[in-house]
């Protein structure tokens, strides 16, 4: 890892190279109350007051629908024709945060595990991530119970800490961050330590340790804990939709005469029909199962199988929930919670 020194004063002007020099640049801007990743043209648009974007970043190279092929069909044949990989823009994601960097390690190991899917890698290619460290907090945040940090450079290309109203900090992770960082060679000196960086960072306090969840977890399946924190939820999906980890999606083909094309959509497993069959059967009829099943996969299931927490600890799945649930105080619970009684 390089580590370089910026006045403060000059990180727009940075960000205005890139801006020029890449197909497009996402960056945190403001809409009313929430702030959305969007395409940005000039430095003064990024929003940078915000504990965190009100949805994640996944869908830079997880879109929330998107065409996987097109197809046309003539008599017995069927012709397919893929998407170009031209349509995939260089893109720089800019002011994202730690746990937005981490969230992307979930998604590589869940479209690589038992097939490479080319459409993701290729958009995943094409990204690089401009993280800032969290200087501030709020009580939804718990990224540092999950083995995560508000100054973690897991996941990142390069990581931005501003030490003060000065001086930042910028750590260079990987070769697609030294190619940023060589767009403006003359505002960056580099630098030996870290300078002091843990001073400047938010204060976040760990509740519990994905080891103990984990370990609570082994003989909770049929634990009546389940039933007592979903007893709220009313399946609206609005945690999965707005998590930098959950993947889950559909396939639809849409087909108008002789043309089509194959869509994939996000869905999630706190949907009622998520499991349904055709013959009208669900193994997951209630709630309940529903909840054990988006907790258990997080945290049990992906580690198992991937080796990878399916949480960052970013707190928007709290954020966004209508009925007020609160996912660390529901960890918390299960890391103390006796399932024998």
């Amino acid at each position: 890892m390089k580590r370089y020194i910026i006045e403060k004063s000059k990180v727009n002007e940075w960000l205005k190279q890139i801006i020029k020099s890449t197909e497009r640049v996402l960056a945190p801007v403001k809409d009313g109350e929430k702030v959305y990743f969007r395409p940005i043209t000039s430095p003064q648009e990024t929003d940078y007051d915000s504990v965190t974007t009100t949805e994640s970043a996944k869908e830079t190279v997880f879109p929330r629908t998107e065409t996987l092929f097109r197809f046309k069909t003539e008599g017995k044949d069927t012709t397919l024709s893929e998407v170009s990989a031209e349509s995939y823009p260089q893109t720089v994601l800019w002011r994202a945060r730690p746990c937005d960097a981490v969230g992307f390690l979930p998604l590589d190991a869940i479209f690589n595990w038992d097939y490479k899917d080319n459409i993701y890698n290729l958009r995943r290619a094409k990204l690089t991530i401009v993280s800032f460290s969290c200087n501030t907090s709020d009580s939804c945040c718990f990224c540092t119970s999950v083995g995560g940090g508000p100054g973690n450079t897991e996941g990142t290309d390069i990581l931005v800490t501003l030490l003060n109203d000065e001086r930042a900090l910028a750590e260079v992770v990987t070769e697609k961050g030294e190619k940023l960082i060589s767009l403006c060679p003359t505002l960056f000196k580099a630098v030996e330590s870290d300078e002091g960086k843990s001073s400047a960072l938010a204060k976040i306090p760990s509740r519990f340790t994905s080891e103990q969840v984990q370990e609570h977890l082994k003989n909770a399946f049929d634990s009546s804990i389940w039933k007592q924190q979903s007893a709220r939820c009313i399946g609206c999906g609005a945690c999965a939709f707005v998590c930098p980890t959950c993947a889950c999606f559909d396939i639809q083909d849409d087909k108008c005469g002789r043309d089509g094309k194959r869509i994939r959509c996000w869905d999630s497993c706190g949907f009622s029909l998520f499991t349904k069959h055709t013959s009208g059967y669900n193994p997951r009829p209630e709630q309940s199962m529903r909840w054990r099943q988006r907790l258990l996969h997080k945290f049990s299931y992906m580690p198992d199988r991937i080796k990878v927490l399916g949480c960052t600890g970013c707190g928007r799945c709290s954020r966004a929930c209508p009925v007020d649930m609160n996912i660390a105080e529901h960890l918390y619970s299960i890391a103390n919670y006796n399932h024998e009684k």
